[in-house]
């Protein structure tokens, strides 16, 4: 078979074998020499042999591996859209999921497994890591999943399970736990006016001091109804909030008093340039401000974050927290989300009481 070139390439993925057979030129085989060659290689010539890590067979190889999470992964919606996966804690019908997604005041709901659509409200909640806990009230017997506080090492393949417990994504973990500072702006240039008051001097094009309407020359009196005085007063203040957040400003402009919301952006998503975002495609609105992150390159959506993400054992070794980038997303290791988890439950919990 002069025109049939095979490649038999070997590869060993969790720890099972995989044999991928890549061919070229069998569509011009003459008939003589394609009847010579056996059926179950003919027919091995029909699949559509695809080089991408998440490909379908991929998939399914993994899926034996999720069974453990097959019932403990949610779909969370807040103002009647997908906005994150939810992680089942609680038996009762608590729920971990990704805080800075949930609109204030909508309706927030959860899908399980088997598509059941419920009613939830917000727990308890942990800006630090960016965290809310969901209470679902409903008579029905939830799977919590079982946190693994060790972590495999660089290099391992991770899994994202998805809400019906099947794979939405295999990468591998790139970087160890390291604290992720918050790099939250409200996207103004400071100054002080002759008055001693903070001055703006400029406004960073689609931040949310520009959606909000803020000018230069305008002059920052209050944040959410507290009195600040100067620049340094205003940027101590603001350094408290996370991206995702939103302040009410006091403002003076030209004599007259007025009020507006504005939201927190990310600093580094404010600097890049259009090219940059196109690469890096839609992400979370907050990616910073996290105690302790492992980094891995599954390719998620951002509403695909709050879910559990597990190791090629089947083990939940984190909670996945953050699209960061095309090929970057940020997981909390169990170790963090452990304690948060217990103590956020038992606030919860104690307060229903």
């Amino acid at each position: 078979m002069n025109s049939l070139l095979l490649n038999l390439h070997r590869r060993t993925v969790c720890g099972v074998i995989v044999l991928v057979v890549v061919s070229l030129g069998i569509a011009d085989t003459a008939p003589a020499q394609q009847s010579r060659t056996p059926q179950w290689l003919r027919q091995g010539f029909s699949i559509k042999v695809s080089h991408r890590r998440d490909n379908g067979e991929m998939m399914q190889l993994v899926d034996p591996i999720l069974a453990s999470v097959q019932r403990s992964v949610v779909q969370v919606t807040s103002g009647g859209r997908p906005v994150a996966l939810g992680t089942i804690v609680g038996a009762d019908g608590y729920v971990l999921t990704k805080r800075s997604e949930l609109s204030g005041g909508d309706p927030i709901r959860v899908r399980l497994h088997d598509g059941r659509l419920l009613p939830a409200r917000v727990a308890a909640v942990r800006r630090s890591n960016d965290l809310a806990l969901l209470k679902v009230d409903a008579d029905f017997d939830f799977t919590p999943a079982e946190f693994y506080p060790q972590q495999p090492p660089v290099g391992s393949f991770v899994i994202t399970p998805g809400r019906t417990g099947r794979p939405i994504g295999i990468g591998s973990l790139g970087v160890l736990e390291r604290r992720v500072d918050h790099k939250g702006r409200l996207g103004v240039v400071l100054g002080n006016s002759s008055n001693g008051r903070a001055r703006v001097q400029g406004v960073w094009p689609d931040s949310g001091a520009d959606e909000a309407g803020i000018e230069p020359e305008d002059q920052i009196i209050a944040i959410n109804g507290q009195e600040v005085f100067n620049s340094d007063n205003v940027i101590n203040t603001l350094r408290g909030m996370f991206p995702g957040e939103s302040v009410q400003l006091t403002i003076l402009r030209s004599g007259n008093t007025m009020e507006m919301n504005a939201g927190i952006r990310e600093f580094g998503v404010l600097q890049e340039s259009e090219n940059d975002s196109r690469v890096n495609g839609p992400r979370n609105v907050r990616l910073s401000g996290f105690d302790r992150v492992f980094q891995h390159d599954t390719v998620l959506d951002p509403d695909q974050c709050g879910g559990p993400v597990v190791d090629s054992s089947g083990r939940v070794i984190g909670l996945n927290i953050a699209r960061a980038g095309r090929v970057v997303s940020y997981a909390l290791p169990s170790s963090l989300v452990l304690p948060e988890m217990v103590n956020m439950l038992q606030e919860a919990r104690g307060s229903a009481n």
